[in-house]
């Protein structure tokens, strides 16, 4: 008995060091960082009318250095590879994911190398995936989402119940709000969540490990504060929180592009159920599959631009979203693809959750925010956490704290999917004349 509890606690402990070795060795990638474009790229295209390619080649990207060498870190990569099939064996269940992600964390270095080539688009949509991409052998693509959500939206735009949300809250008010919010998950003094103004990102808002950043000359609507407490703070804050809290498995603190997938599907799961989402929110969502998928078919940046904005789109819309398909690649080059995890990550996310429910395995659940993981290990999280080596997670969105009403919705679920849509289009169809 002593001889396996001492067995216990040296594999526990090896586990622990292959996993923190994961953490340092990949603290220094920032593929966001080392693919985005700067205001100059902005500048220059809207003084050409958005008529001219934004001025990004292979040579822009030079100028942005990564700051690491990325043969050393290779080498770093696949020695933990190494060492996990030599200490752990080649069947170990917390070395089958560490090993999956030294793989997957060289083949970011790889594609971060290509930047402004086309192997950076072919090693995206590897890694990513392809808006062709089914969901099963048959089924439904990415694309086809997509389409069925513009066709959807652009049916509830011509609505005039719905208002817009004016966007009337500075960045300091959405501060202050946003983190009294958050205080009331995140009620640990050690583990408070920050919420802090910036005028060093891009984007209106970006999460990091303990902290949401708020763009400073920003403008916020209280929906979309709502949004980013689920999305940004519930979701991507608490589950980094939850695996930093890891006592052995310290690797679900950061994700790899696989993890990236599911991580959006559950952000983008916890706003809807939460009721905190919007046709708005969807309708960016959609786009950017859309957009995606038409790079893919040979557009380039001005024709997605102007596709966007014919639709409506205004200019700063349009090239936003333009834009976020092509950082890392070039006008005219392959799509950078990671904005398909939102909507694929979705449907992996309600799919597990459906099933888990049709099964009783409501215990499974929980397991989605112990970290930051791939729905394809969800086996093997559970395993770990039937041995003890991964923990409960400590913070749940609150709309996951009771499973009961979402444990009711999910059992109507399982039989409403098995309706022909088609069907009750046709049926109801003098209904909504």
């Amino acid at each position: 008995m002593l001889y396996a509890m001492a067995l216990s606690d040296s594999r526990r402990q090896l586990i622990r060091e292959l996993s923190d070795r994961i953490v340092a060795a990949q603290n220094p990638i920032r593929i966001l960082d080392a693919i985005k474009w700067g205001d100059d790229v902005q500048r220059a295209f809207f003084a050409s009318g958005g008529r001219s390619q934004p001025p990004v080649d292979s040579d822009y990207y030079k100028r942005i250095p990564l700051n690491y060498d990325s043969e050393e870190l290779r080498s770093v990569f696949q020695d933990i590879e190494r060492d996990v099939v030599k200490r752990l064996g080649k069947f170990n269940a917390a070395g089958n994911i560490m090993r999956r992600m030294c793989a997957e964390y060289v083949r970011v270095l790889d594609m971060l190398e290509a930047r402004g080539t086309p192997e950076f688009s072919e090693i995206a949509q590897e890694l990513y995936g392809r808006s062709g991409d089914a969901f099963h052998a048959g089924g439904p693509t990415l694309a086809d989402l997509g389409d069925i959500l513009d066709k959807a939206l652009k049916k509830v735009d011509e609505s005039m119940f719905l208002e817009k949300d004016a966007k009337n809250i500075p960045t300091p008010q959405a501060v202050t709000q946003l983190q009294g919010w958050l205080n009331q998950l995140f009620d640990d003094p050690n583990a408070r969540v920050r919420v802090m103004e910036s005028d060093g990102i891009v984007a209106d808002a970006a999460a990091g490990s303990d902290y949401i950043k708020l763009r400073k000359d920003a403008m916020f609507s209280l929906r979309d504060l709502r949004v980013l407490e689920a999305h940004e703070g519930w979701v991507h804050v608490g589950t980094t929180l939850n695996g930093e809290l890891q006592p052995v498995c310290t690797f679900l603190s950061k994700g790899t592009p696989a993890d990236t997938v599911t991580q959006e599907g559950i952000a983008v799961f916890v706003e809807i159920i939460s009721f905190h989402s919007h046709p708005a929110r969807l309708r960016r969502i959609a786009d950017r599959i859309r957009a995606i998928h038409r790079v893919e078919e040979g557009a380039t940046f001005v024709d997605v631009y102007q596709l966007l904005r014919s639709e409506g789109r205004s200019e700063e819309e349009a090239y936003t979203a333009a834009m976020r398909v092509f950082r890392g690649s070039t006008p005219v080059g392959g799509p950078f693809t990671k904005d398909l995890s939102y909507s694929k990550g979705f449907v992996l996310v309600y799919n597990f959750i459906r099933l888990a429910v049709r099964r009783g395995r409501l215990d499974r659940i929980p397991l989605l925010f112990c970290g930051k993981l791939a729905i394809e290990d969800m086996g093997t999280i559970a395993q770990l956490a039937d041995e003890g080596l991964i923990a409960p997670p400590r913070y749940l969105p609150p709309p996951l704290q009771d499973l009961n009403a979402l444990t009711a919705w999910m059992a109507y679920s399982n039989f409403l999917n098995r309706l022909d849509l088609f069907q009750i289009d046709a049926d109801f169809a003098h209904l909504l004349a």
